[in-house]
């Protein structure tokens, strides 16, 4: 028997049709329900596996053999076990695999499916669990994880019996691919994992109710179209939604068509080239000022798989106040949550623009297309006054802003890039020149310290298996979200991936000190990690150097901007293990530009004293009519 819970109402684009292996069909052969299990990744496609061992999983883990059709990666933490098939899931689109253990194995998965739940990241997570009679009695390392992933899953599956193992795979995989991507749990009871049944595939899955809607209603389209005849001021505000749907050249045409600049959010960076003359950069908390500024100034504002987050929006009533909105999401459930639009489009991205762009077009045909042009000065005027910037450091330390700059620079333009969660987010998405879609990998809903190093680790095992040569991968993190899974560097070592790892070492909480500066009055609660001022480098702790190479890794150090050019240059240049830089970074180097949460846009501070769409001398509260 198996347990479901009932689907929220998650709906993106299928990756792939289930069963991807459906001219394989065994009928009838015996086997245990952990053969079973592994019998239907194999027959799902599944080419790469994350996870760690433990007793109520142990026969799942038994079936996997050197003849298995996936690989397995051992990882050294459930939760970076998770995080490596984000990675891997974002890197290549397609589902991302991995098996833990039940109770510590499952909770330790948790922040994972949380963290792919915000940011529709497609998740298959199996995990074991007691025996059958054993549910309810506190059993050992029992734990109800459906119950526990209920609130940040997509979908959760109990397994009680094997014969059921094959057709919730199935369900499973395919939920989790389709709609809106997300994570989907299935805890497989000990008791299902060693019984036997027959085994047969493909399997008729049984999913009452959920039938994601991928194709917009005309009607909606036209009514898009007529708000687009009549904006002088558009912006296409995208979404990792769009990142999802693959909609980059959607997106690039939509903007060539209407002449429309494009915004993106933290997980859509890359989706249309930095260097298209339309793309304005991240609006929002740390956006450009000339993102913020179009959409806090536009009169047609187009949400484009993208959910009015507050990191975004700031005081939501003072977004885009001037603005009608159209919406487009293949999710129901995010239409109207935060900002009612006047034309709500359900649907996945890349569909509905490819069912938008021509009925724009003919609108055109026969109305024209209005003059942007002043539009467009008023937002070169932006671009040009409030680039991208930084203040030099005071005590001869690094940028950590310049140390990214370099690495951008003298990177591949196929490189794949991943982050941790802090102040070196930011910058990264601030200073990479992202060429290319799927190049950024980063926690963005949830902002998960711990994420880059295991989803580094995924994106290169992604890059291994699809890309001939292989794509570079750079991890930029901070010294405090590197500690938090920085274990992983065995695993890393161990799967012979030439990862390149920058820490921005400032020996601080930096995203924390800088709140602590503007909001705290200086005051540094625990957020120095370690005072090294008067203490030999040697002593530091952790030294990162005798780390990386305690795990076999390569491990160099730079101080001054000659060492750091040098030591980027080695890491490119090394292809038979992983490499990790520390760089020494000015602690009091802050993210700029920056709006203070819960504040309106307009307030944005493009630098200490400098708030250019205040002084701008257009007001927020441009009418509608």
């Amino acid at each position: 028997m198996v347990l479901p819970t009932p689907l929220q109402a998650f709906s993106s684009v299928p990756k792939a049709d289930p069963p991807a292996r459906q001219q394989t069909i065994i009928d009838g052969e015996k086997m245990t329900g952990a053969q079973a299990l592994v019998r239907s990744l194999e027959d799902l496609g599944v080419q790469d596996v994350f996870g760690i061992p433990g007793g109520a999983i142990l026969p799942v883990y038994d079936a996997i053999n050197e003849h298995t059709g996936f690989r397995f990666v051992l990882t050294r933490h459930e939760q970076a076990a998770g995080h490596a098939a984000e990675g891997y899931a974002i890197a290549t689109g397609r589902v991302g695999v991995c098996i833990v253990t039940s109770g510590p194995g499952a909770t330790n998965v948790v922040t994972a499916i949380a963290d792919a739940n915000m940011d529709s990241v497609p998740l298959l997570v199996i995990t074991g669990q007691v025996n059958v009679e054993a549910i309810g009695t506190d059993a050992f390392q029992e734990a109800d994880i459906v119950g526990i992933t209920y609130p940040v899953a997509k979908h959760s599956f109990l397994v009680t019996r094997a014969q059921d193992i094959p057709r919730v795979l199935a369900e499973a995989h395919y939920i989790a691919g389709s709609g809106r991507p997300g994570p989907v749990v299935v805890d497989v009871t000990k008791t299902a994992q060693r019984e036997t049944m027959y085994y047969s595939w493909p399997q008729r899955m049984i999913l009452p109710g959920y039938n994601p809607i991928t194709k917009a209603h005309g009607h909606v389209l036209a009514e898009a179209a007529k708000l687009f005849a009549q904006a002088y001021r558009p912006v296409l505000y995208v979404g990792g939604g769009a990142a999802r749907s693959d909609a980059g050249a959607q997106v690039k045409a939509l903007a060539e068509l209407t002449d429309a600049p494009i915004v993106t959010t933290l997980p859509a960076r890359g989706l249309v080239s930095d260097r298209d003359p339309k793309v304005l950069g991240m609006p929002g908390m740390h956006g450009t000022i000339a993102a913020t500024g179009a959409i806090q100034r536009s009169d047609l504002l187009v949400a484009i798989g993208a959910r009015f987050d507050d990191r975004v929006t700031g005081d939501l009533d003072a977004f885009a106040p001037g603005a009608h909105v159209i919406h487009i999401d293949i999710d129901p459930a995010e239409i109207g949550k935060n900002r009612q639009p006047d034309v709500p489009i359900v649907g996945d991205v890349s569909t509905v623009l490819e069912d938008l762009i021509p009925e724009i077009a003919r609108t055109q045909a026969i109305q024209g297309r209005q003059d942007r042009s002043s539009w467009w000065n008023q937002i070169e005027q932006w671009r040009e006054k409030y680039p991208d910037t930084y203040t030099k450091p005071t005590d001869g330390s690094l940028a950590p802003q310049w140390v990214i700059e370099q690495i951008s620079a003298q990177a591949d333009e196929q490189t794949i890039w991943v982050s941790g969660v802090g102040q070196h987010q930011m910058w990264a998405s601030q200073f990479i020149d992202f060429c290319n879609p799927h190049s950024w990998i980063s926690s963005g809903g949830l902002g998960t310290m711990g994420y880059g190093l295991p989803a580094a680790l995924g994106a290169c095992v992604g890059s291994e298996r699809d890309f001939e040569g292989k794509k570079p991968v750079w991890l930029i993190d901070g010294d405090g979200s590197f500690q938090m899974n920085s274990q992983e560097l065995a695993t890393v070592f161990l799967e012979h991936m030439p990862l390149k790892i920058a820490i921005l070492n400032n020996s601080t909480l930096g995203m924390v000190r800088q709140w602590q500066t503007l909001f705290y009055q200086q005051h540094y609660s625990q957020t120095d990690l370690f005072d090294g001022d008067d203490v030999p480098e040697e002593d530091d702790v952790p030294n990162f150097v005798t780390l990386a190479q305690a795990y076999g890794c390569v491990g160099l150090r730079a101080h001054t901007k000659d060492e750091a050019v040098a030591a980027i240059k080695q890491a490119n240049a090394t292809h038979d293990r992983p490499v990790l830089i520390d760089f020494r970074v000015w602690k009091d180097a802050m993210v700029w530009p920056m709006v203070a949460a819960g504040s309106s846009n307009d307030e944005v501070v493009y630098m200490p004293g400098i708030t250019p769409l205040k002084a701008s001398g257009v007001t927020a509260s441009i009418s509608r009519n």
